[in-house]
């Protein structure tokens, strides 16, 4: 996603509604940083907790999760069809300053690479090649243009809200591609039973096969890279991450342990990934070295990738 310009302020509406239900030790939820939160049981969907869960806000790249479940779900897809990366995508990577998957002009990679290239680096460029192709319509706005109304109406089947996307990235020249924590969690919940989608974003490196500038593309997600330069969290599946300058640091994770899964969603968090972490200890108990992958053995914290 765009990258922020300088440090983002996070302001916490004062008299945010925290609700939780607390798990089987009954502590209370950890204190958060995001101006929007929520977690809920990953097999039944029921709330954990909730942090003005049901107020609209950016939600960056993790616009990206339904950009790739509308991709996966088109009847009759084939992972394997080849589409060639035009000029276009890339100049348009370059005037948004957005993430890239540094796709070359005139690759012709597959499907099932490109949704690679969308969720691991957040590529931009992908996410753009993608709709392209499997929209309809013939111009290149036609078919993006039919490809966000097919992620509206995944939204409205899902009962989605108080969502509305106006992009296939999260890059908004109106400001109304908006969601919510609930809305977010509950698109996941449906997406984490595609066992491609699964793959996806669990996945922390893939080969790019020559289609790019770059031999791999790397997982922007902190929560499943190893250490040194992640963390490594024990169970943790994915899911997203995302940035901007409007939207703030978000991040869609989910963490399996103790023979439970959780999802959560947190928009607008300057310290997203110490509070994934506090929540997923605090829903499903600590693991083994939970504590000690919330930092680094030289105290210094891993540094956050935006995207």
């Amino acid at each position: 996603m765009r990258r922020a310009k300088g440090a983002l302020a996070v302001t916490i509406a004062t008299g945010a509604l925290l609700t939780a239900t607390a798990p089987a030790q009954a502590a209370p939820a950890p204190t958060l940083t995001a101006a929007g939160a929520i977690v809920i049981n990953g097999t039944n969907g029921s709330t954990l907790m909730a942090k003005d869960a049901d107020t609209k806000r950016p939600m960056a790249s993790t616009t990206k999760i339904m950009t790739a479940m509308v991709a996966t779900t088109l009847p009759g897809l084939n992972l394997e069809q080849k589409v060639t990366v035009k000029q276009e995508y890339l100049d348009y990577v370059y005037q948004q300053g957005a993430s890239s998957a540094q796709l070359k002009a005139g690759a012709t990679p597959t499907v099932r690479q490109l949704l690679y290239g969308m969720m691991l680096p957040s590529g931009c460029d992908a996410s753009y090649a993608l709709a392209d192709a499997l929209g309809t319509g013939t111009t290149m706005a036609a078919r993006t243009a039919d490809f966000i109304a097919q992620m509206n109406a995944k939204a409205k089947e899902l009962g989605m809200t108080n969502t509305v996307f106006d992009s296939f990235d999260g890059i908004s020249s109106t400001g109304k591609n908006v969601s919510t924590p609930r809305d977010l969690a509950m698109l996941t919940q449906y997406a984490m039973k595609d066992p491609l989608f699964q793959t996806l974003v669990k996945t922390t490196t893939y080969s790019t096969g020559g289609t790019a500038t770059v031999a791999s593309w790397s997982n922007t997600n902190l929560l499943i890279q190893p250490r040194p330069t992640g963390y490594a969290v024990p169970g943790a599946l994915g899911v997203k991450t995302g940035t901007t300058t409007a939207a703030g640091k978000c991040l869609v994770f989910s963490v399996t342990r103790n023979g439970k899964t959780i999802i959560g969603v947190l928009l607008n968090d300057e310290e997203r990934y110490m509070d994934s972490m506090a929540l997923s200890d605090w829903a499903l108990g600590p693991a083994a070295g939970s504590k000690s992958a919330i930092q680094r053995s030289n105290t210094e914290p891993i540094p956050d990738i935006l995207d």
